[in-house]
């Protein structure tokens, strides 16, 4: 039986094979209601992930289901349209193939985008927020179980204990607040909570939460960076704020609200991600020797 390694690998040489020349360096993550900025990229190849071997099945609406390969802002990208998710029944090891997969294509810098709830005063929904941290309430962790030091992509990375100090890239945020600017808004900062849902949370839970210090939480991201960050891949986090946490809003919760709310601020989440995935790119360059599985 092949082993995980083997299947990531296999995967990958699959994606490859379909991309040809060009590889590229950067890939971005839509989350729910997201994924219309895949439109953004030009002369696109759609591999739908049903094709790609091993690979798992979005199965919530507002995720495509597809890996979407071509220009953005000039430099290639890979974007993941859509992701699947703990609650859709998947295991861990089937939640992060994807990144462990963008990894062995030779990503170095990852964008994940998700759908939050918001939980800091002030926070409006439609609001787009850098991640500068985040608290695991997820429960468990993808790297459970033997370690596998081939997945590294850079020399230093692909250890069995590792640091988090900076899970999300200060280089990186600073060079996102900067497009944002340029785009004529603030691009805040704030701290996602996983949770492994499907369920909302309960307005004591949003309380504890924010007591923890807490200013977003979600279902997804935290398990993808973890992985990125064990293979050396470079994680940037955005979070659009599709609806306010449980007790902090006047309506009941629902994934339609969510949908909705994405939608109305994918258009100005494309231009901002037009402008960083050149600069993001850029950034990559002085990286360490690539070590691809």
């Amino acid at each position: 039986m092949a082993s995980y390694f083997d299947k990531v690998t296999h995967a990958a040489a699959f994606v490859r094979a379909r991309l040809g020349s060009g590889a590229p360096r950067v890939a971005i993550v839509l989350g729910s209601g997201l994924g219309a900025a895949a439109d953004a990229v030009t002369h696109p190849i759609h591999i739908p992930y049903a094709e790609i071997p091993g690979f798992p099945q979005s199965t919530v609406e507002g995720h495509s289901g597809r890996l979407v390969a071509g220009l953005l802002g000039g430099v290639p990208v890979l974007i993941l349209q859509g992701r699947v998710h703990y609650y859709e029944g998947y295991t861990p090891a089937e939640v992060t193939f994807p990144m462990r997969v963008l990894g062995a294509l030779g990503i170095r810098a990852v964008i994940l985008t998700n759908a939050a709830g918001g939980i800091a005063e002030g926070l409006r929904i439609g609001q787009l927020v850098a991640l500068s941290d985040h608290i695991n309430f997820m429960g468990w962790n993808p790297l459970t179980g033997p370690n596998e030091p081939r997945f590294a992509c850079i020399p230093t990375a692909g250890l069995r204990f590792f640091d988090m100090t900076e899970a999300y890239s200060k280089p990186l945020r600073a060079l996102a607040r900067q497009a944002a600017a340029e785009e004529g808004f603030n691009l805040a900062e704030g701290i996602y909570l996983a949770t492994p849902g499907p369920s909302f949370e309960t307005p004591a839970e949003i309380r504890a939460f924010r007591t923890l210090g807490a200013t977003l939480v979600g279902m997804s991201t935290v398990p993808e960076t973890i992985v990125a960050r064990h293979m050396g891949i470079e994680v940037l986090g955005i979070s659009c704020v599709t609806n306010l946490a449980a007790g902090l809003g006047a309506t009941q919760l629902s994934h339609q609200e969510v949908f909705e709310a994405g939608r109305k601020v994918e258009q100005r989440l494309a231009r901002l991600l037009t402008i960083l995935a050149p600069r993001a790119a850029a950034a990559t360059v002085s990286a360490a020797p690539d070590t691809q599985p």
